[in-house]
Parts: structure tokens; C-alpha cells; sequence
């Protein structure tokens, strides 16, 4: 029998951990629950955590600052919650390392869904073609460490990627050769109620060709498609 897959709620509001907790418990999920920083990493020492639902207010470390210490450690997904919602915070969350944000007030189900989707998207983008796991990509003398989440140069030098780094090359590297547009970028990576005015795509391409060494103005590994989107233009050969 399978093991369900594990949940770890931060959330310094009790009502709203047990909330989450007996919901996603009865949509098949086994979750655990912290009320802080030092709870959480505690029990992310006693248990296998498959995602953490990660509350951005919390007392002592906040939120951001508990989600690049954990992305420092570990690649486990990450659902950022906040009371506040303005573009500048999820960004910074996503930046740090989260993998989908959530602004309260939310419903339940829409965490669930957000819970199903970033699990869905971070397993499949780590398995190969024949289900195997796959631990590096290789694309144009660049690899990217899946486990590690950073990129290594032809030279062999290791090069940090942001949160929203790692997940906008992990897109490409899994679509080599397909020409995503803006708004495909932007489901992928924030889910659907993305905000379809967000620069974030444009952003973080910039930066993802800054450190590939990319000239700007003739890419050649990440190309721009006139009134098409982008296009990752070389091969990638996944390692297991």
C-alpha cells in the first residue's frame, strides 16, 4: 500500500492549521502542522515531507526568510500563504524559492488544487522518459542539478538560481525545442489565476540569459519567437 503522500502546514493561526490540516487529511493527504520556524524545522527532521504549505506572517523568522533557508537545504515544494497579495510579495516569495503563492482570504479547495498542481508539476519534471529519476539535465555544455537546484557551467563553476530561476529553466529543459508564449509561462509557473500583465517572465529570461552568458541581443540557447513567445533552441540529455 502506498504511503499518502505527507504535508507540512506553518501557520501561526491554530484555527487556520486545523482547518488545512482535517481538510487536505480528508482529501488523502497525511499533513503535520508548526506553529513557527523552529517547529517546522523540527519536523522536517522527524518526518519525510513531500510539501510544505508555508505561511509568509509568522513570529521570529518570517516566511521568506524560512523559505531560502529551506531552499538552501532541500528542493521540497513550497506553497507560499500571505494576507497580502500585491505583486511585489509574491514575487519576492517566488524569488526565494517558493513554488506557487496563495494570498488569503483563499478556500480550501483552492489550496488543494494548488497542492495537487505544484506536486503534479515538481514530480513529473524530475522523471524521464522511462519514469526513472533523473538528477541532471544537460543542454549546451550547461547541466542543471535538480537535487541541488543550481546550474553548472561548461567549466564546471556552480551558479545559483533563484527559486523562480530554477522553475523558468526546469520548464524549458522539460518543452526543448517548443515554443512557449507569455501565458503558457505564467500557468506553468504561477497556475492559473496568474495575473496575465505580469513582467515576471520577461524578468526572469533576462536573468536566466544573463547567466548563461547569452548575448542579448542574439541568444542563442533561449530564443525570442517574434509574436510567438520563447524557445529553447538545443538538446537536453537527462542523467539518472
Amino acid at each position: 500500500m502506498d504511503t499518502p503522500t505527507k504535508l507540512l502546514i506553518v501557520d501561526d493561526d491554530r484555527d487556520i492549521r486545523s482547518l488545512l490540516a482535517d481538510y487536505l487529511n480528508g482529501n488523502g493527504y497525511d499533513t503535520v502542522t508548526a506553529a513557527d520556524g523552529i517547529a517546522m524545522w523540527a519536523m522536517l527532521d522527524e518526518h519525510h515531507v513531500d510539501l510544505v504549505v508555508l505561511d509568509l506572517n509568522l513570529p521570529g523568522d518570517d516566511g521568506l526568510t524560512l523559505c531560502r533557508n529551506l531552499r538552501a537545504k532541500s528542493s521540497v515544494p513550497v506553497i507560499m500563504l500571505t494576507a497580502r497579495g500585491e505583486p511585489l510579495d509574491r514575487i519576492l516569495g517566488l524569488e526565494m524559492g517558493a513554488d506557487d503563492y496563495l494570498p488569503k482570504p483563499f478556500e480550501p479547495r483552492e489550496l488543494l488544487a494548488r497542492v495537487r498542481s505544484v506536486l503534479r508539476r515538481t514530480q513529473t519534471s524530475s522523471l524521464g522518459v522511462n519514469g526513472e529519476q533523473v538528477q541532471k539535465l544537460k543542454f549546451a555544455e550547461w547541466t542543471l542539478d535538480l537535487t541541488a537546484r543550481h546550474l553548472i557551467s561548461p567549466e564546471g563553476m556552480v551558479i545559483a538560481l533563484s527559486g523562480a530561476e530554477f522553475r523558468m529553466l526546469g520548464i524549458f529543459l522539460d518543452h526543448p525545442n517548443r515554443i512557449l508564449n507569455r501565458d503558457q509561462l505564467l500557468n506553468m509557473t504561477h497556475g492559473r489565476d496568474a495575473d496575465p500583465f505580469d513582467r515576471s517572465i520577461d524578468i526572469q529570461i533576462s536573468r536566466l540569459r544573463q547567466k548563461l552568458r547569452e548575448d542579448a541581443r542574439s541568444p542563442q540557447i533561449i530564443k525570442t519567437v517574434r509574436n510567438g513567445g520563447y524557445v529553447l533552441s538545443v538538446a537536453v540529455t537527462p542523467e539518472n
